[in-house]
């Protein structure tokens, strides 16, 4: 493909995707959709030209390690003060109401 050619999307294309997506997509929106896809298209087809042949794949454009804090115990135990506060509990557990029947 040349990187100058246009690739079309029809709006045709686009209403019957969103029938299938069982999207409700009103002419106007179809109009601007068609738009947009169709850049997008057209886009891909320009990075498709680019030679890639040299480039390593890789599963993340960031090989380095995280850096992560210590695994350290930083706030105290509070359940005590926080259960006494709260409406219900029962053996160390909140007791809420029933939303499932």
């Amino acid at each position: 493909m040349d990187a100058g050619k246009k690739m079309s999307f029809d709006q045709s294309e686009v209403e019957k995707i969103a029938h299938l997506a069982r999207l409700a997509v009103s002419d106007d929106e179809a109009k601007h959709l068609t738009a947009d896809l169709s850049r997008i298209l057209d886009l891909v087809a320009v990075m498709d030209e680019v030679d890639t042949s040299g480039v390593a794949a890789m599963a993340h454009p960031l090989h380095m390690t995280q850096r992560l804090r210590a695994d350290e115990v930083t706030e105290t135990d509070q359940r005590e003060q926080n259960q006494k506060i709260a409406p219900a509990t029962e053996d160390g557990l909140y007791l809420v109401p029933r939303v499932i029947e």
